[in-house]
Protein backbone atom coordinates (compact mmCIF):
# COMPACT_ATOMS: atom_id res chain seq x y z
CA UNK A 1 0.00 0.00 0.00
CA UNK A 2 1.16 3.55 -0.68
CA UNK A 3 -0.24 7.06 -0.27
CA UNK A 4 -2.16 6.89 -3.55
CA UNK A 5 -4.16 3.95 -2.18
CA UNK A 6 -5.45 5.80 0.89
CA UNK A 7 -8.59 7.29 -0.75
CA UNK A 8 -9.74 3.76 -1.65
CA UNK A 9 -8.86 2.45 1.81
CA UNK A 10 -10.70 5.25 3.59
CA UNK A 11 -13.78 4.97 1.36
CA UNK A 12 -14.02 1.21 1.92
CA UNK A 13 -13.38 1.63 5.66
CA UNK A 14 -16.26 4.11 5.91
CA UNK A 15 -18.49 1.82 3.86
CA UNK A 16 -17.82 -1.33 5.88
CA UNK A 17 -17.08 0.02 9.39
CA UNK A 18 -19.22 3.20 9.62
CA UNK A 19 -19.89 2.76 13.33
CA UNK A 20 -16.27 2.45 14.43
CA UNK A 21 -15.05 5.36 16.53
CA UNK A 22 -12.26 6.33 14.11
CA UNK A 23 -14.71 6.29 11.19
CA UNK A 24 -17.00 8.63 13.11
CA UNK A 25 -14.09 11.07 13.42
CA UNK A 26 -14.28 11.53 9.65
CA UNK A 27 -12.27 10.81 6.49
CA UNK A 28 -9.45 13.27 7.24
CA UNK A 29 -8.67 11.57 10.53
CA UNK A 30 -8.97 8.13 8.93
CA UNK A 31 -6.56 9.11 6.17
CA UNK A 32 -3.98 10.30 8.69
CA UNK A 33 -4.44 7.25 10.92
CA UNK A 34 -4.21 4.68 8.12
CA UNK A 35 -1.14 6.49 6.83
CA UNK A 36 0.73 5.53 9.99
CA UNK A 37 0.71 1.90 8.82
CA UNK A 38 2.77 2.88 5.77
CA UNK A 39 5.79 3.95 7.82
CA UNK A 40 5.78 1.81 10.95
CA UNK A 41 8.41 -0.97 10.91
CA UNK A 42 6.07 -3.16 12.98
CA UNK A 43 2.99 -2.53 10.82
CA UNK A 44 1.87 -4.00 7.52
CA UNK A 45 -0.46 -2.52 4.90
CA UNK A 46 -1.36 -4.38 1.73
CA UNK A 47 -3.47 -3.58 -1.33
CA UNK A 48 -4.89 -6.27 -3.60
CA UNK A 49 -5.60 -5.24 -7.19
CA UNK A 50 -7.84 -6.67 -9.86
CA UNK A 51 -7.60 -5.42 -13.42
CA UNK A 52 -5.17 -2.74 -12.29
CA UNK A 53 -7.63 -1.30 -9.76
CA UNK A 54 -7.65 -1.72 -5.97
CA UNK A 55 -9.97 -4.50 -4.89
CA UNK A 56 -9.14 -5.00 -1.21
CA UNK A 57 -6.83 -4.05 1.61
CA UNK A 58 -5.46 -5.26 4.92
CA UNK A 59 -3.75 -3.34 7.70
CA UNK A 60 -2.31 -4.86 10.85
CA UNK A 61 0.58 -4.82 13.28
CA UNK A 62 3.13 -7.58 13.71
CA UNK A 63 4.04 -6.00 17.05
CA UNK A 64 1.04 -3.94 18.26
CA UNK A 65 2.75 -2.33 21.25
CA UNK A 66 5.77 -1.26 19.20
CA UNK A 67 3.49 0.12 16.48
CA UNK A 68 1.47 2.06 19.06
CA UNK A 69 4.68 3.64 20.37
CA UNK A 70 5.68 4.53 16.80
CA UNK A 71 2.30 6.19 16.15
CA UNK A 72 2.32 8.18 19.38
CA UNK A 73 5.94 9.25 18.96
CA UNK A 74 5.75 10.36 15.33
CA UNK A 75 2.07 11.11 14.71
CA UNK A 76 0.47 11.57 18.11
CA UNK A 77 0.23 15.36 18.04
CA UNK A 78 -1.16 15.52 14.51
CA UNK A 79 -3.72 12.80 15.18
CA UNK A 80 -4.72 14.52 18.43
CA UNK A 81 -5.35 17.86 16.69
CA UNK A 82 -7.38 16.16 13.95
CA UNK A 83 -9.41 14.24 16.50
CA UNK A 84 -10.08 17.35 18.58
CA UNK A 85 -11.19 19.22 15.47
CA UNK A 86 -13.61 16.43 14.61
CA UNK A 87 -14.95 16.25 18.15
CA UNK A 88 -15.44 20.03 18.23
CA UNK A 89 -17.69 19.74 15.16
CA UNK A 90 -19.53 16.72 16.59
CA UNK A 91 -20.68 17.55 20.16
CA UNK A 92 -22.51 14.26 20.64
CA UNK A 93 -19.43 12.30 19.63
CA UNK A 94 -17.35 14.44 21.99
CA UNK A 95 -19.64 13.57 24.91
CA UNK A 96 -19.46 9.92 23.95
CA UNK A 97 -15.65 10.11 23.88
CA UNK A 98 -15.52 11.70 27.33
CA UNK A 99 -17.86 9.07 28.74
CA UNK A 100 -16.36 5.93 27.22
CA UNK A 101 -12.81 6.44 25.99
CA UNK A 102 -10.98 9.34 27.64
CA UNK A 103 -9.81 7.33 30.67
CA UNK A 104 -8.75 4.33 28.57
CA UNK A 105 -6.79 6.46 26.09
CA UNK A 106 -5.20 8.39 28.95
CA UNK A 107 -3.92 5.13 30.46
CA UNK A 108 -2.41 4.17 27.10
CA UNK A 109 -0.60 7.50 26.89
CA UNK A 110 0.80 7.03 30.39
CA UNK A 111 2.01 3.53 29.54
CA UNK A 112 3.65 4.87 26.39
CA UNK A 113 5.49 7.60 28.31
CA UNK A 114 6.76 5.04 30.79
CA UNK A 115 7.85 2.71 27.99
CA UNK A 116 9.82 5.51 26.33
CA UNK A 117 11.96 5.81 29.45
CA UNK A 118 13.19 2.23 28.99
CA UNK A 119 14.72 1.20 25.65
CA UNK A 120 12.70 -1.55 23.97
CA UNK A 121 14.59 -4.80 23.50
CA UNK A 122 13.29 -7.08 20.77
CA UNK A 123 9.55 -7.55 20.32
CA UNK A 124 7.08 -6.70 23.04
CA UNK A 125 4.86 -9.75 22.59
CA UNK A 126 4.11 -12.89 20.64
CA UNK A 127 0.80 -11.76 19.11
CA UNK A 128 0.18 -9.94 15.84
CA UNK A 129 -3.11 -8.08 15.34
CA UNK A 130 -5.03 -7.93 12.09
CA UNK A 131 -6.80 -4.59 12.48
CA UNK A 132 -8.88 -4.25 9.30
CA UNK A 133 -9.44 -6.28 6.16
CA UNK A 134 -11.89 -5.41 3.38
CA UNK A 135 -12.56 -6.86 -0.04
CA UNK A 136 -14.70 -4.71 -2.32
CA UNK A 137 -18.07 -6.25 -3.10
CA UNK A 138 -17.38 -6.65 -6.82
CA UNK A 139 -14.16 -8.59 -6.10
CA UNK A 140 -15.39 -11.16 -3.60
CA UNK A 141 -15.24 -14.97 -3.93
CA UNK A 142 -11.97 -14.76 -5.83
CA UNK A 143 -9.62 -15.64 -2.95
CA UNK A 144 -8.47 -12.06 -2.39
CA UNK A 145 -9.26 -12.00 1.32
CA UNK A 146 -7.49 -15.30 1.93
CA UNK A 147 -4.48 -14.06 -0.03
CA UNK A 148 -4.25 -10.90 2.05
CA UNK A 149 -4.53 -12.89 5.29
CA UNK A 150 -1.90 -15.38 4.14
CA UNK A 151 0.46 -12.52 3.31
CA UNK A 152 0.02 -11.03 6.77
CA UNK A 153 0.38 -14.42 8.47
CA UNK A 154 3.64 -14.99 6.60
CA UNK A 155 5.03 -11.63 7.67
CA UNK A 156 3.88 -12.20 11.25
CA UNK A 157 5.63 -15.57 11.29
CA UNK A 158 8.81 -14.00 9.92
CA UNK A 159 8.59 -11.41 12.72
CA UNK A 160 8.53 -14.16 15.34
CA UNK A 161 4.84 -14.02 16.19
CA UNK A 162 3.12 -17.20 17.36
CA UNK A 163 -0.44 -16.18 16.56
CA UNK A 164 -2.61 -13.53 14.92
CA UNK A 165 -5.77 -12.11 16.50
CA UNK A 166 -8.72 -10.15 15.13
CA UNK A 167 -12.30 -9.25 16.00
CA UNK A 168 -15.44 -9.20 13.87
CA UNK A 169 -19.03 -8.24 14.57
CA UNK A 170 -21.30 -10.92 16.01
CA UNK A 171 -24.23 -9.70 13.93
CA UNK A 172 -23.45 -9.47 10.24
CA UNK A 173 -19.72 -10.01 10.72
CA UNK A 174 -17.31 -12.32 8.93
CA UNK A 175 -17.26 -15.07 11.56
CA UNK A 176 -18.27 -17.91 9.19
CA UNK A 177 -15.51 -16.83 6.79
CA UNK A 178 -12.83 -17.05 9.48
CA UNK A 179 -14.26 -20.40 10.60
CA UNK A 180 -13.70 -21.74 7.08
CA UNK A 181 -10.14 -20.43 7.04
CA UNK A 182 -9.31 -22.30 10.22
CA UNK A 183 -9.30 -19.44 12.75
CA UNK A 184 -10.34 -20.35 16.29
CA UNK A 185 -13.12 -18.53 18.13
CA UNK A 186 -11.94 -17.14 21.47
CA UNK A 187 -15.14 -15.64 22.83
CA UNK A 188 -17.10 -12.42 22.74
CA UNK A 189 -16.04 -8.84 23.51
CA UNK A 190 -18.32 -5.89 24.17
CA UNK A 191 -17.06 -2.50 22.94
CA UNK A 192 -17.49 0.74 24.94
CA UNK A 193 -20.44 1.65 22.70
CA UNK A 194 -22.10 -1.68 23.42
CA UNK A 195 -21.35 -3.53 20.17
CA UNK A 196 -20.73 -7.26 20.53
CA UNK A 197 -17.66 -8.64 18.75
CA UNK A 198 -16.26 -12.12 18.22
CA UNK A 199 -12.56 -12.60 18.93
CA UNK A 200 -10.60 -15.00 16.73
CA UNK A 201 -7.02 -16.15 16.61
CA UNK A 202 -4.85 -18.07 14.18
CA UNK A 203 -1.97 -20.16 15.48
CA UNK A 204 1.22 -19.72 13.49
CA UNK A 205 4.17 -22.01 13.02
CA UNK A 206 7.30 -21.45 11.02
CA UNK A 207 6.87 -22.10 7.34
CA UNK A 208 3.07 -22.30 7.41
CA UNK A 209 0.31 -19.92 6.32
CA UNK A 210 -3.49 -20.33 6.31
CA UNK A 211 -5.15 -22.13 3.42
CA UNK A 212 -6.03 -19.80 0.56
CA UNK A 213 -9.64 -20.75 -0.06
Amino acid sequence: MDLDDLPFVVAEHLRHFPDSFFARLGPKFLTAYNGTYLTGPDARAYIAEMGGQPAGFLIGATDPEAHRRHVLRHYGRGLLFRALGSLFLRPRLALYFLRTRLLRYGRKLIRNRMARQVPAIGHSGAIAVLDYIVVAEHARRRGIGAWLIAQFAEDATDAGRTRVTLVTAVEGGAGPYYDRLGWGRQGEIRTPEGRLLLAYDLQLSEGTTPDRH
